[in-house]
């Protein structure tokens, strides 16, 4: 097992804002105050404090007008905390015998208490995944996570042949009609059919045909391959 990193124990609250940032500034670099209030489900005032905190102790970078953005420790920090989230929902599932539409909150639950001793013991255990139940990567004890080169269902062509790599939802009732639909990470789909003004994607599958609204249609991340 490799040594980890020991570094100064994060509150609670520090390390939902890491992992909150660390989500919504994925995708464009930078995370708006309102978009992390309303993440967080906090008032913006509370926010511009953390903040403020958050730059002082170097872990985010703070620029005008744009938003704020990891800085590298901040990253490793976030990226710990979203291992100790995956790692914890595997066993969940895999040992314990939670469905996928429950483990979520409960993983959010126990994320904070336990050691990187633990998860890395758990992680052994289980040997070594490499996705979560949602399909979403783990990272390693190490800090690096797969920056896989994925296309939402509402957006891959009509006729591709796809894999769903990963389902980009944690409400229960979503995962849960996903699940009933066999829409399971893994499956292999193709697009026969779109409706066009943004309207709902039909694919074939083992199981027969799937009508998915484009709202649930851009959750769900595919690959593509060979037909």
């Amino acid at each position: 097992m490799h040594a980890l990193q020991h570094e100064p124990p994060l509150t609670r609250s520090v390390e939902d804002y890491l992992k909150a940032i660390y989500h919504l500034s994925s995708q464009g670099g930078f995370a708006a105050t309102s978009d992390i209030a309303a993440s967080l489900d906090v008032s913006p005032p509370s926010v511009s404090g953390m903040v403020k905190r958050l730059s002082e102790t170097g872990l985010i970078e703070h620029v005008p007008y744009r938003g704020v953005q990891l800085t590298s420790q901040g990253r490793r920090a976030a990226l710990k905390m979203i291992r100790r989230h995956r790692v914890l929902e595997v066993y969940l599932t895999h040992e314990l015998g939670y469905d996928w539409d429950s483990v979520h909150e409960e993983a959010e639950r126990l994320e904070h208490a336990v050691s990187d001793n633990l998860i890395e013991r758990m992680a052994q255990a289980l040997g070594n995944p490499l996705y979560d139940p949602h399909g979403a990567p783990i990272p390693t004890a190490q800090g690096e996570i797969e920056e896989a080169d994925l296309v939402p269902l509402a957006e891959a062509g009509v006729g591709a042949t796809l894999e769903l790599k990963q389902v980009g939802t944690e409400d229960p009732a979503r995962l849960r009609y996903l699940a009933e639909q066999g829409l399971l990470p893994g499956v292999s789909l193709r697009v026969t059919e779109r409706q066009p003004f943004n309207g709902p994607t039909t694919v074939a599958l083992a199981g027969g045909t799937r009508v998915i609204g484009r709202e649930l249609a851009l959750l769900l991340w595919c690959r593509e391959t060979a037909s």
